[in-house]
């Protein structure tokens, strides 16, 4: 056993260690070294200094744009090398002759100039060309270059609907069960396809919004983009009437063409009284082409070739003018009417129309309800608005329940022969 004073003499050493001197920091550095770092080392600096040197000889300097410096510029052989890469010609590749084998051969199709069996191109695998493919060729040989995506106009790559409304199921009042209708339509098939593959049913394909105008059609269908994941394609139905003939069939072909390519689309057809009116003859031809683009819209709507997983809306505000071929089932299976909102439903809408307003909280809206019979969502918004105008008027900050009632006054008696509610159900 080591005496008691030995022990607490190491204990103390290891609080104060001893400091290192310089031999002991250069034999640690030396841990771990093979016996030729140092000159690798060495040899890596004077490299650098080496290739810095050369540089500075050179004049190179990176300049902010990554091009090289002027003086290194070879203007003649990139002038070459640009005129030897020609310019491709658009072709369309017919048919394959020996597909999948060595010596295959491919007929393509120049538009205005001729038909040529021809081969592919270095840059191009066999795999990648297809029948009916719009295809790249060079104009020496017409070897296919590349293959080139299907041609869809841009006005109906724009209709797609990139950014999602900011408008919610919260925001569309009063329609509770046209809400509900259009949900087992549009989402239930997305959300819970098993359900309809367990009754081996077919879900409902389209549907049709009609009522008066300001009831909410265009609402919900903004409220429906928000709601869903898939793309969300919106038409208004006098886009598709053009000046030429063919030209709206084709737009609508397109249309369909883009949609089913997507993993799932809802297009959406705002005012489709537009060209969907029913089919008659004028003596002068001059509706033939609007009836046209309708027919094209019916056959992909049903036609020989599958749909797909897209569902179609419509809004329109005169569903008795529009074609008995397109409201048929399976084209349309349901036609959701959207009418005046009952008293419950206008309570609701001044409710959601003044949820961001500076209001008294003593406003009874109620009352302001029973004094709007037979008014629409969008009447009521206007009264919002305009009780909104008489505060600003009188220099208020908030919205008392008189600016509401004279509002009421001046929107719902004043305005009321402007009113598109009594054409509605004369029509209808």
């Amino acid at each position: 056993m080591a005496p008691a004073a030995d022990i607490e003499d190491e204990l103390l050493n290891e609080k104060n260690p001893k400091p290192l001197d310089e031999d002991d920091i250069a034999l640690l550095k030396t841990y771990g070294l093979g016996p030729y770092s140092t000159s690798i080392k060495k040899a890596e600096k004077e490299i650098k200094e080496m290739a810095k040197k050369v540089n500075d000889l050179c004049g190179i300097k990176e300049s902010d744009t990554g091009l090289a410096a002027p003086s290194q510029w070879d203007l003649v052989s990139d002038k070459q090398m640009m005129q030897e890469e020609q310019p491709l010609q658009v072709a369309r590749c017919t048919k394959i002759i020996n597909q999948n084998s060595d010596d295959a051969k491919y007929v393509i199709n120049v538009k205005q100039i001729a038909k040529f069996v021809v081969g592919l191109g270095d840059k191009v695998s066999p795999t990648d060309i297809e029948e009916g493919m719009r295809v790249g060729v060079d104009r020496n040989k017409y070897q296919i270059q590349i293959p080139l995506p299907p041609k869809i106009d841009p006005s109906v790559t724009m209709m797609t609907v990139e950014e999602k409304p900011d408008v919610t199921y919260n925001d569309v009042g009063g329609c509770k069960e046209q809400i509900e209708k259009m949900r087992e339509v549009v989402e239930l098939p997305m959300l819970h396809p098993e359900k309809f593959v367990k009754l081996g049913i077919d879900p409902p394909k389209g549907v049709l919004c009609y009522g008066p105008p300001g009831t909410g059609k265009t609402l919900l269908a903004r409220a429906v983009a928000n709601r869903t994941d898939a793309c969300f394609i919106r038409v208004i139905g006098s886009e598709l009437v053009q000046k030429y003939v063919g030209e709206g069939a084709r737009m609508v072909r397109e249309l369909f063409q883009m949609a089913r390519s997507k993993k799932a689309c809802i297009v959406f057809f705002d005012e489709v009284d537009a060209i969907g009116g029913a089919r008659f003859d004028d003596g002068v031809g001059g509706d033939n082409e609007v009836q046209r683009t309708m027919l094209e819209i019916v056959n992909q709507l049903d036609g020989f070739d599958a749909r797909g997983n897209i569902k179609v809306l419509m809004a329109t505000n005169r569903p008795d003018t529009l074609d008995p071929a397109l409201l048929r089932p399976g084209r349309l299976d349901r036609k959701v009417e959207f009418g005046l909102p009952d008293l419950e439903s206008r309570t609701q809408i001044f409710k959601i129309h003044t949820r961001t307003m500076n209001c008294d909280r003593d406003v009874r809206f109620e009352l302001l309800a029973r004094l709007c019979p037979n008014s629409t969502g969008a009447d009521i918004r206007s009264v919002c608005t305009e009780a909104g105008m008489y505060a600003i008027r009188a220099r208020r900050k908030t919205v008392t329940e008189k600016d509401f009632l004279d509002a009421v006054n001046k929107v719902i008696k004043g305005y009321q022969k402007f009113s598109a509610t009594p054409k509605y159900m004369v029509y209808n």
